[in-house]
């Protein structure tokens, strides 16, 4: 009997030999249309932006993919509603349209409509001021070509409220308004986003530092790139390179002097996890401090909540949650929670940078500078993106690929139309997953979390798991999880290291209390055949993983940033 995914035709796996590949085709003679540095968001999206377009496109990492900010975010698709305080009505309804447009169609199986409670303090005029804030940010989301993603807001009594969020605490609301938006795994969104460009025939290289920009004369040509592997340099030649490198935008631009540049600003977001069990609520909430907006995020089967924002001026190799910056959540979250969180209810924290803009009369303080991107050349071939937000990814790499081959005649961008893997076929593949799931045992839950992991790329897994049954089995140590899915990482998502499959791969880094340690043998058993690693290279792996884990925690116990970045230093390799 032929199964629903026998015929699916198979993704390209990104496999260490793809990666070789790669190198090798970006160094040929022929040369690139357009050289991507940075594997972010806005890198990837650039990269499937003009492979689209049909131009030669490569793109370069020095880390893994979403390594540097782009997994470190409080997983929101969103359209900004602080920044209506801001009358930045332009920004936020860019951003609505784009939320909706991943909902809708683009990437369903990943980005989920996810509700949120702003939480009232005074009966009439806060109602009414807020009110109409969000009542515009939900006309701002009608104004589009496509049909509404979300539900209007509604409003609540104090009675009412208790009811979808019985955990809140007796003193922290006389009612509120309840608002919807959406939240995505942000590294598999990168990810998903890179290997989409791969399927129309980008490039793609981790793991991979450029070390110089080629110049012709005055001119911008490609770069000198280093495979951090092997330690093997390559001349990647390309008629424009792209520069999407986050809060390294300026040391980028450094490779190449020049009087004008955009300039950066770092400020680090932390977050802490704890289990979903802990707080009893259905919907999510948005609370203002004086720091910073901080979110209550209900994720899988977590609630994130954070983030802090506050300058960092250390190495941005290594930002870290410091005790301070957790005890600072837990006392704004304790406002509206009751019972009270502690640190014994946290299984993880992570701690990123946001790359924002900076403009020069606001160059002491991070809060007040605007999310809005922008794209300038401050060399002729070289072409600088900065700013903006997960949200709008595919607007900034639009724009970074029409500004970068302005003057030639290209294809206009058609990203708005191009569905990320795993979109196309999502209903069909969820009425065939009834089958394995009988035949596996598989709950409801295990279900939902791989079709909105995979969608209907779970035809590959399923696949795997019929030449290897034993795939189909969870995770002995870490039973929310398949062992098909890392066997999966490492056949096709580019897996370079144990820590790419547990940080960025899986979240097992920041959903176990001890970062998924004990999982690592038997992800190991799993991905070591694989990617030809024989038992000293799983020993080397497995210490270099536990010794990072134990960094960050013992890190988030440290004062001040500081002391907090000299833990990591102990763990990562420069």
């Amino acid at each position: 009997m032929c199964k629903p995914w026998e015929n699916v035709s198979m993704s390209k796996a990104m496999t260490s030999a793809f990666r070789a590949e790669s190198l090798a085709a970006m160094s040929d003679d022929r040369g690139l249309d357009i050289l991507v540095i940075g594997g972010g968001i806005t890198g990837v999206g650039a990269a499937l932006d003009a492979a689209t377009r049909g131009l030669r496109v490569g793109i370069v990492e020095a880390a893994d993919w979403s390594e540097g900010t782009s997994s470190r975010s409080s997983k929101l698709v969103h359209g900004g509603l602080r920044y209506l305080e801001m009358l930045d009505f332009a920004l936020v309804h860019e951003a609505l349209t784009e939320r909706d447009l991943l909902v809708n169609r683009l990437a369903p199986h990943l980005v989920k409509p996810v509700s949120f409670v702003f939480p009232l303090e005074h009966r009439l005029w806060q109602r009414l001021y807020v009110g109409a804030g969000i009542l515009l940010y939900d006309v701002l989301a009608s104004i589009s070509r496509q049909n509404r993603a979300m539900s209007w807001h509604r409003h609540f009594t104090k009675h009412g409220l208790r009811k979808i969020f019985p955990d809140l605490h007796p003193n922290a609301a006389i009612g509120g308004i309840r608002y919807w938006d959406a939240t995505v795994d942000d590294a598999r969104l990168v990810l998903t986003v890179l290997r989409t460009a791969v399927e129309h025939g980008a490039f793609a290289a981790a793991r991979t530092r450029v070390v110089e920009l080629l110049h012709e004369g005055d001119r911008i040509v490609g770069a000198i790139v280093e495979d951090r592997e092997t330690g093997e340099r390559h001349s990647v030649h390309a008629k424009q390179v792209i520069s999407a490198t986050g809060v390294w935008t300026e040391e980028t631009q450094s490779m190449s002097p020049s009087q004008q540049g955009l300039q950066v600003l770092a400020s680090k977001g932390v977050h802490i996890v704890v289990p979903k069990s802990r707080i009893r609520g259905e919907s999510g909430f948005i609370l203002e401090t004086e720091k910073s907006v901080l979110f209550i995020i209900p994720w899988s089967r977590y609630w994130i909540i954070g983030t802090t924002d506050t300058p960092w001026h250390g190495d941005f190799r290594y930002p870290a949650a410091t005790a301070a910056d957790v005890d600072y959540i837990l006392e704004r979250a304790n406002r509206v929670v009751s019972p009270p969180l502690t640190r014994t209810d946290i299984v993880g924290v992570w701690a990123g940078l946001r790359p924002l803009l900076q403009p020069t009369s606001n160059a002491g303080t991070s809060a007040k500078v605007s999310r809005e991107h922008t794209t300038m050349s401050p060399k002729p071939g070289l072409t600088v993106i900065a700013g903006g937000k997960l949200t709008t990814y595919r607007v900034m790499a639009e724009d970074a690929v029409d500004f970068a081959m302005r003057g030639t005649k290209v294809p206009k961008s058609s990203t708005d139309n191009v569905l990320l893997l795993g979109a196309e076929a999502l209903a069909a593949m969820r009425k065939a997953m009834g089958a394995p799931q009988q035949r596996y045992g598989w709950s409801d839950q295990m279900v939902e979390h791989l079709l909105h992991r995979y969608g209907s790329m779970m035809s590959e897994l399923l696949a795997a798991i019929e030449a290897q049954p034993d795939l189909a089995q969870p995770l002995r140590y870490a039973p929310d999880y398949l062992r098909a899915e890392v066997h999966y990482a490492a056949t096709h998502e580019g897996v370079l290291h144990l820590a790419d499959v547990m940080l960025h791969r899986t979240r097992l880094a920041y959903e176990m209390r001890d970062g998924g340690v004990t999982a690592s043998e038997e992800i190991l058993d799993v991905i070591a055949p694989v990617l030809g690693w024989d038992v000293k290279r799983c020993r080397q792996e497995a210490a270099d993983y536990a010794k990072l884990h134990a960094a960050i925690s013992v890190a988030a116990m440290m004062q001040d940033d500081l002391s907090a970045e000299a833990q990591l230093r102990t763990a990562v390799n420069a």
